[in-house]
């Protein structure tokens, strides 16, 4: 008898097939990880070939956004007249170094032939405005150069933006306006010029500010427009200052253009308006701890030093800018305990000595020696900052010695300025007066921030 043999076929199937369904789901397994891996490593070459070539077109502009900003990337539009600029080209020859320097000096029309000046290759060049008499100017008893000297905003675009030159910044000021370079670029280093920014500062009168507005750069002062703002800007700027005829001057016009924009004023107090007359010696002498970037209206204020004509005074503040910018103005204070006075030092200007103690923050108090630029009364005369009064008796007064020179010791790197007592008619203890005192002398070194300390703090060390 044979066995059947179905049996036996039946187990020898069923463990055929069981092995052959194992063989292929690890095979479905292992090509399903082949393909996983085959798209993880097509991903990531993806993203590395996108970022290299993001990289690729984008290296040379990070390259030049990594670069400070300095003197070389702004461009300055100077506002004047063919009355004004004669007398005011001496200041501007002060601080423009036409080696770095780009920008034009704005006049309403040509200057006769017969001024030929020698020192022109010392100053920017002249340009003469675009005609703006088209334009409606309605404010009453005001000046409709107002309108031209808005306009230097576009007229300086034109001329700079296709530069071959990079243009980070846009500058402008009046032809009275006195710039501290080096301090200037420092400031703008702070800031994206890829991104829309105004930057200035505002009166030092509230009246000035209530009537021009608390958020607009004071054009005397000086202001900033980023390249990227100051290009959009000027495509609409005719048909935006047309809607405000109403406008007192062309900081205004400026202003509210740029609000139209949706740019507000980012404000920097080393720009200085200077609304005030008289003795300025109390706001020099409590300035920001932020570096001056500019001073205005000194023809309106007394010599900034004693026995000195206004320009003379400048030009001898300027022996201190060029050793030591940043510093200039920056303010000390010091305790002596055995007379217990109290030792204000302002680099590159003052050192005063009061002979009582004070406490720090009536130091700081900014000393009232000025007047406001109007004598009316009321909110003519408040102004935007802390003041303490002076004695009305000189002799009453903190000694004040004033910077005779300044020198550098490439030695040992050290800068040594020189202080002399102005003279007072004054009768004095000659043991514990300060009046005792002739000289004094500063011993520093350069202050050089890096763009991290410019950014978040300043010093205020000697």
């Amino acid at each position: 008898m044979c066995l059947p043999f179905r049996p036996v076929s039946k187990t020898y199937s069923s463990s055929s097939s069981s092995s052959t369904i194992a063989t292929r789901m690890i095979n479905c397994i292992l090509l399903f990880v082949f393909i996983f891996l085959v798209y993880l490593l097509i991903s990531a070459s993806r993203l590395q070939s996108k970022d290299s070539i993001h990289a690729y077109f984008s290296s040379s502009d990070q390259d030049q956004s990594q670069i400070p900003t300095k003197i070389e990337h702004v461009v300055f539009g100077i506002g004047s007249s063919t009355n004004s600029w004669g007398a005011r080209r001496e200041y501007v020859k002060l601080w423009w170094d036409a080696q770095k320097m780009r920008g034009c000096v704005f006049v309403e029309r040509p200057f006769p032939s017969s001024e030929n000046h020698t020192d022109s290759n010392l100053l920017p060049p002249v340009c003469v405005s675009q005609d703006t008499s088209r334009f409606r100017y309605t404010w009453r008893d005001g000046d409709r150069n107002a309108i031209r000297i808005a306009r230097c905003v576009l007229e300086t675009v034109r001329l700079f933006n296709t530069s071959s030159k990079e243009v980070r910044w846009y500058v402008f000021g009046d032809d009275d306006t006195i710039f501290i370079p080096e301090n200037l670029a420092r400031t703008l280093s702070k800031y994206d010029h890829t991104s829309w920014y105004y930057i200035g500062s505002t009166s030092e009168i509230y009246h000035q500010n209530s009537m021009f507005g608390h958020n607009m750069a004071f054009g005397g002062g000086g202001f900033a427009l980023s390249s990227s703002l100051a290009n959009v800007l000027a495509r609409n700027f005719d048909s935006c200052i047309e809607r405000y005829p109403h406008l007192y001057g062309g900081d205004s016009r400026v202003h509210v253009c740029v609000l139209e924009l949706g740019v507000g004023l980012s404000k920097e107090p080393g720009f200085h308006q200077f609304d005030v007359r008289g003795n300025a010696l109390g706001i020099l002498t409590s300035h920001s701890m932020r570096p001056l970037v500019s001073l205005h209206h000194l023809a309106h204020i007394d010599p900034i030093f004693p026995n000195s004509t206004t320009f003379s005074a400048v030009r001898h503040l300027f022996s201190a800018v060029e050793l030591d910018p940043l510093r200039i103005f920056q303010l000390s204070i010091c305790y002596d305990r055995w007379y217990s006075w109290t030792i204000s030092v302002s680099w590159g200007y003052t050192v005063q000595i009061d002979s009582r103690h004070l406490f720090l923050p009536d130091v700081l108090r900014t000393q009232e020696t000025f007047r406001p630029w109007q004598d009316s009364g009321g909110l003519a005369s408040v102004y935007m900052f802390n003041t303490r009064e002076i004695h009305p008796d000189p002799c009453q007064r903190p000694v004040t010695f004033y910077m005779q020179h300044v020198s550098y010791s490439s030695h040992n790197g050290t800068i040594k300025s020189v202080y002399k007592q102005a003279y007072e008619n004054c009768t004095y203890d000659p043991i514990t007066s300060p009046r005792k005192i002739k000289e004094i002398r500063v011993f520093s070194r350069r202050l050089d921030p890096n763009i991290k300390q410019v950014r978040f703090f300043y010093f205020n060390k000697i």
